[in-house]
């Protein structure tokens, strides 16, 4: 069914058109809070506040975008926001001190899925949302500014800052032996 014929059942209260609707971008609105959380457990909370707040404010939607842009702008906006006035950071970035370092990939693997999201997790809270917002969401600083409460510049800085923190997290340790025996 076209997703707008979707969206006007829902709007009416149809329940089978609202799980259809949530069936469809349910992943995306998952991935998109997890990226900025950190964490999965918050992650699953976030989304399923957004899609509460999303079912409760559908009334709103005028279709200018499409239902996937709306809700994943919508997503973003809870979990900042939700984020924003956490006052502990996250159990996963207060241990990131403590995690393990990963041994070299051989020089013909690419860097792991996984590797990339342990990376992100352990940036620092505001790194980590900048970094998203703008080159994953393709967000521009004005708009981050605005809706982290920041400077554009702030958030060019900490972009930057971010940017150059993931290429440490994501370099190959140079091996013991190699360190060892002045070889690096």
């Amino acid at each position: 069914m076209e997703e707008r014929a979707l969206v006007d059942r829902a709007k009416a209260g149809d329940r089978i058109a609202m799980g259809e609707l949530y069936q469809a971008h349910a992943r995306r609105v998952y991935a998109v809070v997890r990226r900025l959380a950190g964490d999965d457990d918050l992650a699953a909370d976030l989304s399923q506040d957004a899609w509460v707040r999303a079912f409760e404010r559908l009334h709103l939607y005028r279709g200018d975008a499409a239902f996937g842009t709306w809700i994943h702008r919508l997503a973003t906006n809870v979990a900042l926001n939700r984020l924003r006035r956490r006052t502990k950071r996250p159990e996963v970035e207060r241990a990131a001190l403590g995690m393990p370092t990963y041994e070299k990939p051989s020089d013909d693997a690419v860097i792991s899925r996984r590797m990339l999201s342990e990376a992100l997790d352990r940036l620092p809270e505001g790194y980590r949302r900048v970094l998203l917002l703008h080159d994953v969401e393709g967000w521009t600083h004005e708009e981050i500014g605005e809706s982290l409460g920041i400077a554009s510049g702030t958030s060019k800085s900490q972009l930057h800052k971010a940017r150059a923190r993931m290429q440490q997290l994501i370099a190959p340790a140079p091996l013991a032996e190699e360190a060892g025996n002045g070889l690096t």
